[in-house]
């Protein structure tokens, strides 16, 4: 802990200590003030003081719509000190309906739409209020059922949860990256749920598989079909992590294919892009118009239909897959990934609470507006006393105290009544109120003391609840095939693919053709070939660490130059294409950067359906990426050499797989060094089959047998061995075989 010494002695304390106490102190900030949702309402606090503030302007659903830009001002200065884009973003998305499967926030003007969400005016052009489901989240937020606290200057007020009605953690969903953690919560149909507490509510200990009866699985805005299998559902809800698959919808119109329905937040356009490069398609329409927001035509060519929509499930967007992690700061004001039973009664435990909180809220009020009736009722039967007091008293509250034997309340209350409304007062109107407020007051004791009638009355609302907002399902639940490739069903025939130093690539029949003996364009030349089946994917990395991938049996012909990547691909500005692999899914390959990180990946991980590639090796600034070596197995060893003549041997298997990133440290080289010029320039692998390893320099060649490379194994982030000198200036490694 940091001493709590005056801050002129705070030089003192250890700079591991602040350092550690200032990364906590903004972890759990980011934790719990920013990324995750909260289980009792399922907001970050910047839609909750959104919502709030909303309520507070008066822009609830039945008000007219108000300037957003009015909206985030007032956010921001006395809620929500932050970055005035960040919080409009935030009110943008709980508006789109596209995004939140129950929006928050009703808009007028552009909100975005599901092929550019992100492309909505600026806030001072758009109009938004709180649409009629934000209801169920604000309602009783007056009536002390939540704790409140401080705004950030102290000057206000501000809810730290909403009362909501209903599970919304559950029905809008929410995604968050954290430090160290994440959360990405499907949307689900409030009527299911809703179904769901309620069998909670009526049998405690109902399991899973009983609960799943009535709450299936997710269900997504855009209605796309999930695929997912029911076992996977609730494996995913058990342990409150997993994946989910999403399909496309479509229908069949003579040849024609229409799909009527997209994966969750993927765009139109782009599935349109990925449509158009595969093999099959003759021609392709986008009919989406205002009755029909999704309607991809999509016409055959020498193709059966079926099979054609299963290869475009394969190779593009129309099925995606999707985490989930149900990740949530609980009750105790901790992060926790919980399970969905786990979840649901935990909600039910807080919405108890605050309805227990709501009645005696309720009740207080109603036990002081008998206490004050019951001063009207002496007021009435002394009149002329209360009269003649009036008159006379120099203090008239003391004494009607005294004369009526009324309290402090009660004779405030007879005081602020108007004399033409008290004379008016009939007692039997009196008696009436009295009696109703009676019956109200034993009503709500009766549920405040016993539990039964308290669960009653809770069903009741969740059942008013469902009616007045739930809807039907939009995700259907089925078991889909497994999508199948067209070139799964291609004729295997051996091809020789053939890429260029500028980018070109084509594909020549057979493997016995040499690829130096084509003819180029002017100022190109041979640059790498690889031999496989014209069934198979080919996966091309650039010098960013980026992949691409296409199917082989796509290439031109090598009868031809061929055509650029840059026609296939999109690669970022300055990039320029490094290798070309291909192998069997589980093949595993060396990914590295010149500054000495680097990790193994299995070749399906390369694989990607976007043009503009995935990002697979982060490079640090001002390295480069080293070309890729194939790891046969995880028994094999890596040879490792910078510039300055350090190697380095170990075995492959304390290299880690990744998927993407930096990688760990292959070979260590000091900061200094890098600083002078130091690189790592040379890879291999060896294996049993490999006799030696061939170090090749500026101005000789050098062989080390068996005997010799053990002298530099070493552990995976060493330094390594410096080699002989003469054979300092390495350039490249090259295995011997046996």
């Amino acid at each position: 802990m940091l001493s709590k010494k005056p801050m002129n002695a705070a030089e003192t304390v250890p700079i591991h200590e602040f350092s550690e106490r200032a990364y906590l102190d903004y972890s759990s900030y980011v934790i719990l003030d920013r990324a995750l949702p909260h289980l009792s309402d399922g907001l970050k606090p910047v839609q909750r003081r959104i919502l709030y503030a909303m309520s507070e302007l008066g822009l609830g659903a039945d008000a007219k719509f108000k300037k957003s830009a009015r909206t985030v001002g007032d956010v921001l200065g006395k809620f929500h000190p932050h970055g005035d884009s960040a919080c409009y973003e935030a009110m943008v998305l709980m508006a789109q309906p596209f995004s939140y499967r129950y929006p928050l926030i009703e808009g007028q003007g552009n909100w975005g739409s599901p092929d550019e969400p992100k492309s909505f005016a600026a806030m001072r052009y758009t109009e938004a209020r709180l649409s009629p489901y934000a209801a169920i989240l604000l309602q009783d937020l007056d009536a002390e059922t939540v704790p409140w606290q401080p705004n950030f200057d102290g000057n206000l007020r501000e809810p730290r949860w909403l009362p909501a009605r209903l599970p919304n953690l559950l029905l809008n969903g929410a995604t968050g990256i954290a430090v160290g953690m994440a959360t990405d919560i499907p949307p689900h149909n409030l009527g299911e749920v809703v179904q769901a507490c309620v069998r909670l509510l009526e049998e405690p200990q109902t399991s899973l598989e009983e609960l799943m009866r009535v709450l299936p699985g997710p269900d997504y805005p855009g209605g796309a079909e999930i695929i997912s299998s029911a076992r996977e559902i609730q494996h995913l809800y058990e342990r409150g992590t997993g994946n989910i698959r999403l399909r496309a919808r479509y229908e069949l119109q003579g040849e024609e294919i229409h799909f009527t329905a997209l994966p969750h937040q993927v765009s139109g356009n782009r599935v349109m892009e990925q449509i158009a490069a595969q093999p099959g398609v003759a021609d392709l329409r986008d009919e989406s118009d205002q009755e029909s927001p999704v309607r991809l035509v999509v016409v055959p060519r020498r193709v059966d239909s079926e099979r054609l929509v299963s290869h475009l499930f394969a190779t593009t967007d129309l099925e995606r897959s999707y985490r989930v992690n149900l990740n949530v700061i609980d009750l105790d004001g901790k992060p926790r990934v919980m399970g969905l039973l786990p979840l649901l009664r935990a909600w039910l435990a807080f919405r108890r609470e605050t309805l227990r909180r709501r009645l005696q809220h309720r009740l207080a009020r109603v036990v002081a507006r008998l206490h004050h009736l019951e001063g009207l009722h002496k007021a009435i039967r002394s009149l002329d006393l209360v009269m003649q007091i009036l008159q006379e008293a120099e203090d008239p509250t003391q004494a009607l105290r005294q004369q009526l034997q009324l309290s402090p309340q009660q004779a405030e209350a007879v005081l602020n009544t108007k004399l033409r409304q008290l004379a008016r007062l009939e007692a039997q109107k009196l008696q009436e109120t009295t009696a109703a407020h009676r019956r109200e007051q034993a009503q709500l004791e009766k549920l405040l003391h016993q539990e039964d009638a308290l669960r009653a009355y809770l069903r009741a609302e969740l059942e008013a609840d469902a009616k007045a907002y739930g809807d039907a399902r939009r995700s259907p639940l089925g078991t889909a095939a497994p999508a199948v490739a067209l070139n799964a069903s291609i004729p295997r025939e051996p091809l020789t693919a053939v890429l260029s130093e500028q980018g070109w690539v084509r594909a020549a029949k057979g493997h016995e053709i040499d690829p130096r003996k084509l003819a180029y364009k002017k100022g190109d030349r041979f640059f790498s070939a690889v031999r496989l089946q014209s069934h198979q994917s080919l996966v091309f990395l650039d010098s960013k660490g980026r992949s691409y991938s296409l199917l082989a049996h796509s290439l031109p012909s090598a009868r031809t130059q061929g055509e650029p990547l840059t026609e296939r691909f999109s690669p970022p500005a300055g990039a320029r294409f490094l290798a070309m692999l291909t192998g069997m899914p589980e093949t595993r390959f060396l990914l590295a950067s010149d500054a000495g990180y680097g990790f193994r990946i299995a070749f399906a991980q390369l694989l990607t359906k976007q043009k503009r590639g995935k990002e697979i090796l982060r490079l640090p600034p001002q390295a480069a990426m080293l070309p890729p070596i194939e790891v046969p197995t995880a028994q094999a060893l890596i040879a490792a050499a910078t510039n300055r003549g350090f190697l380095l041997i170990f075995s492959a298997a304390e290299l880690p797989e990744r998927t993407k990133g930096k990688g760990q440290r292959i070979l260590a080289i000091p900061t200094e060094k890098r600083r002078e010029g130091e690189r790592l320039v040379a890879l291999a692998v060896l294996s049993t089959e490999h006799f030696g390893l061939r170090i090749w320099t500026e101005k000789r060649k050098f062989t080390l047998k068996p005997q010799d490379i053990a002298l530099y194994r070493g552990r995976q982030g060493e330094r390594g061995r410096l080699l002989p000198r003469g054979l300092q200036r390495v350039r490249r490694l090259e295995i011997v075989k046996k």
